[in-house]
């Protein structure tokens, strides 16, 4: 889609059957389909452009199915899917980042859900089904290039969101369930869950020190994360944290709470003195802004605000980052900048640019994920609503509602010619 027109330019088929170009029946997409042909359906979710030292280099577009444990990549040049792996071991893949700089060697992906395993053999083979505590779940790395899985790490808890530091060593994801509960009620208990953060340099060396095991079929080095691992360290966020992002100063992760009124501000220049253990983990929480109900995912404009989707309130929050850290250390300083409307139910939420470190602060997309009554019914599918605001100045200005196919879950906006910003924004 084009930015700020909000006018559909294409519609790239990954995961689903597609008629109008023959996707998934022709031979030449099946072969791209490969193994995966036999699903005929997909849950798309989290669009991300690689980079390279941290800014958009137009070369690739992936993309996670959560349905079907798969991720995809879209050649830019052509706009068309090129690959498409699926992960073993896990079930639903979720959060999908990039490894920023210095370029994007890896794909990132958590799968969501833990499973059962047998054993030491951490085999799911439908053993161990009254047993929880045998359950697991995993972060993938993906090679960028082969698009084949370089790794896997086995965490505690589930894995939710994810996103990369800008020095290539770091990559932090969000754990909803940290009780390991499998009722709605169990994983709902604990009034903290925590942020999982990944060495990645750690996981590598480990690899090739032979420290890895595979598992079933699977030729995949699997490296063991869970606590007490030098590969990963556990941060205690409140509560059912959702969304994971980098501000583009590189300076901070941002866990939104979810059933927390709160973001946690993670500064990711002490995470070096935690996997030394030389501080604990809660000392690199630096502030834990109280924004309003069902914080789920924040981006950032590039002049030191966050936006925050509220899903409860059906609003942005719009705040700026260091004066949360102030208030968080005492000082009576007002952080909250601006609160607007949006219909309804945001969840996603996305400046221009803002992955990287070239966020420009010119426009932001947010998806609203309940809007049904926005437009006239066109039958058994009805649209959800696009909302283009304008965030180039002191106040947030919605600027354009637009009906969207069912169900907007994501989206990234890129600059049409990387070396080139200003000439446009586009695609979706």
């Amino acid at each position: 889609m084009g930015i700020p027109s909000m006018r559909e330019l294409m519609r790239i088929p990954v995961f689903n059957q597609e008629g109008a170009t023959g996707w998934g029946i022709t031979n030449e997409s099946r072969r791209v389909l490969g193994d995966s042909v036999k699903f005929l359906n997909g849950d798309t979710h989290h669009p991300h452009i690689s980079m390279t030292d941290g800014s958009y280099d137009g070369k690739y577009l992936f993309i996670n199915d959560k349905a079907n444990t798969r991720v995809a990549r879209i050649r830019l040049d052509i706009m068309k899917t090129d690959k498409i792996t699926t992960i073993p071991n896990v079930q639903a893949i979720h959060g999908l980042r990039l490894q920023k700089v210095p370029h994007t060697k890896y794909v990132f992906a958590n799968a969501e859900f833990p499973i059962p395993h047998h054993d030491d053999d951490i085999v799911n083979d439908g053993r161990g089904m009254e047993n929880p505590e045998g359950y697991y779940t995993m972060f993938n790395g993906i090679d960028a290039e082969s698009m084949e899985v370089a790794w896997q790490v086995i965490v505690d808890g589930n894995l939710d969101n994810t996103d990369a530091d800008y020095t290539g060593r770091f990559v932090a994801s969000t754990c909803y369930n940290s009780e390991k509960g499998m009722t709605l009620q169990d994983t709902m208990r604990a009034e903290r869950d925590w942020v999982v953060v990944f060495d990645v340099e750690a996981i590598e060396a480990a690899v090739e020190a032979g420290e890895f095991k595979t598992l079933g079929d699977s030729e995949v080095p699997v490296v063991d994360g869970r606590k007490g691992s030098k590969l990963t360290r556990y941060i205690p966020v409140p509560k059912n944290p959702h969304g994971l992002n980098t501000s583009p100063d590189g300076k901070y992760f941002i866990a939104n709470g979810k059933l927390s009124p709160t973001c946690s501000i993670i500064a990711i220049d002490k995470l070096p003195e935690l996997f030394d253990d030389a501080i604990e983990p809660r000392d690199t929480v630096v502030g834990e802004p109280e924004l309003g109900l069902g914080p789920l995912h924040t981006t950032f404009d590039g002049r030191g605000n966050a936006y925050t989707t509220l899903f409860i309130d059906s609003q942005i929050a719009k705040w700026n980052i260091e004066d949360a850290i102030s208030a968080y250390n005492g000082e009576e300083v007002n952080y909250l900048r601006q609160k607007l409307d949006v219909h309804y139910q945001p969840g996603h939420n996305h400046a221009s640019l803002t992955e990287t470190k070239d966020a420009d602060g010119k426009w932001l997309v947010v998806l609203s994920k309940f809007s049904k009554d926005r437009f006239l019914p066109v039958g058994p599918l009805r649209p959800e609503n696009d909302q283009l605001i304008d965030i180039s100045g002191e106040e947030m200005k919605l600027v354009h509602d637009g009906p969207a196919f069912a169900e907007p879950h994501d989206c990234i906006l890129g600059a049409r010619r990387p070396d080139q910003p200003q000439e446009g924004l586009g695609p979706r």
